[in-house]
């Protein structure tokens, strides 16, 4: 690798100083070329052996472009985008730091959670403030003028007052908080008194969430239930039957209702269920 591959190139440099605005940083930051997996990881190597600080560098900026990607998926909380770019960048750079070039991923793949678990961070910090009620008078008073509102246009002067008479705050107190409705400021987390289930922490995207493990598991959960049931039907037809009221039926049945209608005792029910789960231990362990 020569050092010449390895330089910085000019929409790294116009990164150096002030941009003026985010259309500016965002355009600088995409036009700097994505790494080639032989330059990254050359570059993660000089980091990691000899704490190459211009390297570190290198690959922070590479990935700047991705973390304006992600970033973008948290903009519909009412946070400035170049707020959750710059939080995104501090996870970009803790990902850059830990990365070890060896164990055979790209960065990119690497830093993806880091990335958003600092941006989570910062959403909540930021939305676990109730913007529209900052008392727990206010936060009284906005649940129950929201209810209100919902059959309700703008307020007359009678309704505001009614509605502070019920309260028990004052019709200024009515309109401010009427005006605090119509800006849409929501909580992040829903409160205890709320009665809808929408809240933005619902939509955020899971850190673990991997649709390539999601299809992996479900996979998995039907072959073991193909396996389980083909264990089943090599069962006689009592052990089966004793076997699905004990432990599949939604209305599980008891040894001695069992007992009962087979006309024995609850211990000979207990046996050949003890027998039965035996025999498909070993046919679930050989298929």
């Amino acid at each position: 690798m020569t050092s010449t591959a390895l330089a910085m190139r000019p929409a790294e440099l116009m990164l150096a100083g002030p941009l003026g605005s985010l259309d500016h940083y965002i355009q600088a930051a995409s036009a700097i070329p994505v790494l080639t997996a032989e330059e990254e990881h050359a570059l993660a190597t000089r980091l990691r052996d000899t704490n190459d600080l211009d390297a570190a560098k290198r690959l922070v900026l590479s990935h700047l472009r991705f973390v304006v990607h992600v970033a973008r998926g948290y903009a519909g909380y009412g946070l400035q985008l170049g707020d959750l770019i710059q939080e995104g960048n501090i996870g970009l750079m803790k990902a850059v730091r830990r990365f070890d070039p060896n164990v055979g991923v790209r960065l990119v793949s690497f830093a993806v959670h880091w990335i958003r678990a600092e941006i989570h961070e910062f959403v909540l910090r930021n939305w676990r403030l109730v913007r529209v009620a900052t008392t727990k008078a206010q936060r009284k008073l906005f649940f129950n003028l929201r209810k209100a509102k919902k059959h309700l246009g703008w307020l007359s002067k009678e309704e505001t007052e009614a509605v502070a008479a019920d309260l028990g705050v004052t019709p200024r107190d009515v309109t401010e908080m009427e005006k605090r409705l119509s800006g849409h400021d929501l909580a992040f987390d829903p409160y205890p008194e709320e009665d809808e289930d929408f809240a933005p922490a619902t939509y955020l995207p899971s850190p673990n969430s991997d649709p390539a493990q999601a299809v992996e598991l479900d996979d998995a959960g039907a072959n073991d239930h193909e396996r389980l049931t083909a264990a089943l039907a090599k069962l006689d037809e009592r052990s089966r039957m004793i076997l699905s009221r004990r432990w599949l039926a939604e209305n599980k049945a008891t040894l001695h209702e069992l007992a009962a209608e087979y006309g024995v005792s609850a211990e000979r029910i207990r046996q050949i269920e003890a027998n039965a789960i035996g025999k498909l231990k070993k046919q679930l362990a050989a298929a």
